[in-house]
């Protein structure tokens, strides 16, 4: 009987890394598709008050957003404890409200103009006086489609 030797005693057989490229960009395509960015830093602390009964925003990508509430401790000592209205990344006033509803429309398309959605996100303390005003500047601009937000509390 013939004996069989084997050639490269010690050495390692070489890895195939041919379809590394592919799991890769698999990786990076899925985080992209998943994962989604956080357009406007909140300045403002909110917490949300209680609801019984909520309804779903249908397409987010067409509401623009009113924070209402307090500044985070960061910026209190350059605007204060009271409520402030932040509109994207900054504060503003209430007479600012018509130029950001005219920037907002601008950035959607023709079509979807009349379903833009502007959710008020308020905090639970602020004074009804501060909402109220910012209800009658969006009335005045024409954006009547106004939803609160709010955190859904079950009751048994």
């Amino acid at each position: 009987m013939a004996q069989f030797s084997r050639r490269n005693k010690g050495d390692m057989p070489k890895l195939n890394t041919s379809s590394l490229p592919d799991i890769i960009f698999m990786l990076l395509f899925f985080f992209m598709v998943s994962v989604t960015m956080r357009t406007t830093d909140k300045l403002v602390i909110v917490r949300e008050p209680e609801a019984t009964a909520t309804a779903k925003l249908d397409r987010k990508d067409l509401a623009s957003y009113i924070y209402v509430g307090t500044p985070i401790p960061s910026k209190q000592a350059e605007y204060g404890t009271d409520a402030r209205i932040q509109l994207n990344d900054s504060f503003k006033s209430v007479n600012d409200i018509r130029d950001f509803v005219a920037a907002e429309r601008e950035s959607l398309s023709e079509n979807d103009r009349e379903f833009m959605t502007i959710v008020i996100k308020a905090d639970e303390n602020t004074r009804m006086g501060i909402v109220t005003d910012i209800k009658q500047e969006l009335r005045r601009c024409s954006a009547l489609k106004i939803m609160y937000s709010a955190r859904t509390v079950d009751h048994f």
